[in-house]
């Protein structure tokens, strides 16, 4: 996040200093590809509201390659886990940066389902992800006059939005772990999407490196909440000594 480029480098110098300084220091401690980092830094600056310096975000990631419809899907991403307000305050500013840029909206549409097929679809895709078993449990576990939820989750969390193009899966979980991660209060989801990670071919040091990505966005607190449903699902397993060690 290039706080520097902003008005604060005149207002508030010493805190930029600092933001960026912890910004260069993750990046060294955590690599991730430049564009996939700007990706999952957008998505949790949706999750926490910060419009400012999404903008900033958004910009850099426009700067960095990112392309309009991989910007677009991550905030279309955003709608089922920080809701429609949020992710429509970033659309805002995705379109107002688009159109300096010239860029031609709206962009190629890419959704794969119809009002038809959305409900399999969905539930295909979230077995997949989640696992079939687990999707069964939740099905059979939720009450009478919650079903109606667990065929929404299947329908319009997974049918309209992990089914679009755009982005790949594995990349959309990791998505959906920066959007649970920002929101705080979310743990059981957080694990669970590590879980789902894990089954979308994410290891634990993509995932190790995505939170750290995260720590100047969402902060300590919710961080180390991630770590430890990382560390809870997926344990460190240390190398064995090479012989030199040994």
């Amino acid at each position: 996040m290039p706080l520097a480029a902003t008005s604060l480098a005149a207002t508030d110098p010493e805190l930029v200093a600092i933001a960026d300084r912890f910004a260069d220091d993750v990046e060294r401690d955590a690599p991730l590809d430049p564009r996939l980092r700007a990706l999952l830094r957008v998505a949790a600056l949706v999750a926490t509201g910060g419009t400012a310096v999404l903008r900033v975000e958004i910009d850099d990631a426009l700067a960095a390659g990112v392309t309009p419809v991989a910007l677009k899907e991550v905030l279309c991403q955003a709608v089922p886990y920080a809701g429609l307000g949020r992710a429509v305050d970033a659309l805002v500013v995705a379109n107002e940066l688009l159109a300096d840029r010239d860029v031609e909206l709206p962009l190629p549409g890419q959704a794969t389902v119809t009002p038809a097929t959305r409900a399999a679809d969905g539930l295909a895709v979230q077995k997949r992800i989640v696992g079939a078993d687990a999707v069964d449990a939740m099905h059979a576990n939720a009450p009478a006059d919650e079903q109606h939820v667990q065929r929404a989750l299947a329908a319009h969390c997974f049918g309209d939005h992990y089914t679009r193009g755009g982005l790949d899966v594995p990349t959309r979980e990791l998505v959906t772990l920066a959007l649970l991660v920002a929101l705080g209060g979310a743990d059981p989801q957080v694990a669970g999407h590590v879980r789902a990670n894990l089954n979308v071919g994410n290891d634990r040091a993509t995932l190790v490196a995505v939170v750290t990505q995260l720590l100047p966005v969402v902060g300590y607190p919710r961080a180390l909440n991630a770590l430890r449903a990382v560390d809870d699902v997926a344990p460190f397993t240390p190398e064995p000594p090479t012989e030199e060690e040994s």
